[in-house]
């Protein structure tokens, strides 16, 4: 366990990294403003800086407590585990690593098993969500005729939920017996990962609309009657790049275009970034778009349990766990060691 010296010497590594003084003007700042009488008329803006105030709020009440348990030297070994916790944060300095994430889970070749997989991580990832107290809302689905999903998009509201989940990209590979056939076989499976930043709005509006191409359809998922009746689904169409985004599970067609334009602006910024890459080999020293080639875990159930994370190295041999949601461990060791590379 680490000795009360080395604790006050990463706190202050930390409060430097973080720029304590530059948060604590932003603080100040930002409750100034949402004292004014007008702050309210734009509700939408508000509530993005009420946010705001009360994750740095809450950053800086996490460091002064912290710091108060290593000076008194009392429970030396929670505040290691916390300050572990708060060290995270200086990984995530990317240009969208605060802002909501997108997250869709697309089924690979192999009929029902992989619709399963696809489905099984969608519930890892939810309970992951869960765990960390965020919010998500699934806002594209579409269902395997016997099982499981062949697609599904989540959106994911919370603190730096992109920057946690970027890493997660890539090709997911299952390794158990089949519950599909009688033989119970032993069945690989593959699912890809998109992880996508939820650009601000004042971005979205870059796109131009006489680039776009609207179809509107009845949803073949979740939202009861209404949604079956009237052609609430909507396909967007992004002509200059081909491409294609879908959202079905709202009640009504105007939020479902107005989720679909969020799709659609993080798969442009994400082709951008990939332009980038091309063109300087890296950028933000490790991006690496969301490809089938690009295999990021393995969770093997049969013949014997264990995730393996392939680019860290990271395993487990609680894959039941990790299937529960239980991923800090494969989260913070990516961004470890991401940000150990740059």
């Amino acid at each position: 366990m680490a000795t009360k010296v080395e604790l006050q010497e990463r706190v202050e590594k930390l409060k430097s990294a973080l720029d304590v003084p530059a948060k604590l003007k932003r603080i100040e700042e930002l409750s100034l403003e949402s004292q004014n009488p007008s702050f309210w008329q734009d509700s939408t803006r508000a509530g993005k800086l009420m946010s705001e105030l009360s994750i740095l709020q809450e950053q800086l009440e996490q460091v002064g407590k912290v710091e108060k348990q290593i000076a008194e030297g009392l429970e030396l070994s929670e505040a290691d585990k916390e300050l572990k916790k708060l060290e995270v944060l200086t990984f995530l300095s990317g240009p969208y690593d605060k802002e909501p994430a997108i997250l869709s889970i697309h089924a690979g070749q192999g009929g029902v098993e992989a619709m399963d997989w696809a489905q099984m991580l969608e519930r890892m990832y939810m309970r992951y969500c869960e765990r960390r107290g965020w919010k998500v809302e699934v806002v594209d689905v579409v269902a395997g005729e016997e099982a499981g999903v062949k697609s599904v998009t989540l959106l994911i509201g919370g603190p730096y939920a992109y920057g946690y989940l970027k890493h997660e990209a890539g090709a997911h590979r299952l390794v158990r017996q089949s519950p599909f056939n009688a033989a119970r076989l032993r069945q690989t499976s593959f699912a890809l990962v998109e992880a996508l930043p939820q650009l601000p709005e004042t971005e979205q509006r870059d796109i131009k609309e006489d680039e776009l191409e609207w179809q509107f359809f009845r949803a073949s998922g979740h939202g009861g009657q209404n949604v079956q009746k009237v052609s609430t689904a909507v396909r967007l169409t992004h002509k200059p790049t081909g491409i294609v985004v879908t959202a079905q599970t709202e009640r009504f067609q105007e939020q479902n275009r107005k989720i679909a334009l969020r799709l659609l602006a993080a798969k442009l910024w994400v082709r951008e970034q990939e332009r980038k890459q091309k063109e300087e080999r890296a950028i933000k020293g490790e991006f690496k778009p969301a490809s089938w080639g690009a295999q990021r875990r393995s969770y093997i159930l049969h013949p014997y349990k264990m995730v393996k994370d392939l680019l860290t190295g990271v395993e487990s041999s609680d894959a039941e766990g990790v299937l529960d949601g239980k991923l800090d461990e494969f989260v913070i060791s990516s961004l470890t060691s991401v940000y150990k590379k740059r």
